[in-house]
């Protein structure tokens, strides 16, 4: 795959190559047990041959890209976003730090940002289009975040059915406790690994994508799929619905399970919500007759 970056401040990025995919999730694809999510919800656990839908990942249905792009390689570290808080662009600077069951623990420059919001996030995105002089870089869409994700894939995860500890970063003990099992291979690290820990790579080289920190998208939040059909409807339907009060975000973090992380799963943070298991990573657009 192609990378390039765009400045000397500008993240490294990962040209993705066209095409389409499935979007959301496969029946049954899910491992939580419980009846947690949707309408008519009752809590229970599910018994083992019953099949676990959940709304928000549903329906599945086939997405074109149609706009060509490229991702950032990693999370935007807390070294990125610092060279923005310098320049006086971000008035935001970010509390670098998690809370762990020992307290609270110090977090390094190439350590995913955390502690910031989706509205902090508008301030590194104008200040990185305007170090390059053009608008082409922004957050991605749902759909364009779970293409990338997937890297061609239509598994659980991108890399098979299971992760390991050494493929992502996410809680052993939530997924045990899920799952109601002893999976005593699973390590929960209890707070982010820097970027380029683990041998977190899908085959696209994108890094992190399941785990580590959850990422938002430019997507507003509903409740289930709206079976757009092209990258660009699903941009034109979020930028038509601003300014919304919800988001989607992805990927899952640290602190969750292994069924958290998978490319299907979406969350619905508010756009003002600050916490220290959030963090993002950018898009580039390209013109689609230079690409």
């Amino acid at each position: 795959m192609e990378r390039f970056r765009e400045c000397d401040v500008c993240p490294e990025m990962i040209v993705i190559p066209p095409g389409a995919f499935m979007m959301g999730a496969i029946p049954g694809e899910s491992r939580n047990p419980y009846d947690f999510y949707g309408e008519g919800a009752t809590g229970r656990k599910r018994g083992p041959d019953e099949i676990n839908i959940m709304p928000s990942e549903h329906p599945r249905h086939r997405v074109e890209i149609d706009i060509p792009y490229a991702m950032a390689r990693n999370e935007i570290t807390h070294r990125e976003w610092m060279h923005c808080v310098d320049d006086g662009a971000c008035t935001h600077k970010p509390d670098h730090r998690v809370l762990t069951p020992e307290g609270y623990r110090d977090l390094g420059p190439d350590h995913p940002v955390v502690n910031i919001s989706f509205l902090d996030i508008q301030d590194y995105v104008d200040w990185l289009n305007g170090r390059v002089g053009a608008d082409v870089y922004r957050l991605p869409t749902e759909a364009e975040w779970e293409y990338a994700a997937r890297a061609g894939t239509t598994t659980r995860f991108a890399q098979g059915s299971d992760l390991t500890s050494d493929q992502a970063n996410f809680s052993g003990r939530a997924t045990e406790k899920l799952r109601g099992m002893p999976l005593p291979d699973l390590v929960s690290r209890y707070g982010p690994v820097p970027v380029g820990a683990l041998d977190a790579a899908n085959s696209w080289g994108l890094r992190h994508m399941s785990g580590n920190v959850a990422e938002f998208t430019l997507s507003c939040d509903h409740h289930v799929h709206l079976g757009l059909p092209t990258s660009s409807a699903y941009l034109e339907h979020t930028r038509a619905r601003r300014p919304c009060e919800r988001i989607v975000a992805k990927g899952g973090d640290y602190g969750s399970t292994m069924d958290s992380l998978r490319p299907a799963r979406r969350y619905r943070p508010t756009i003002d919500r600050r916490r220290d298991f959030w963090g993002f990573r950018i898009l580039r657009v390209f013109e689609k007759e230079n690409r």
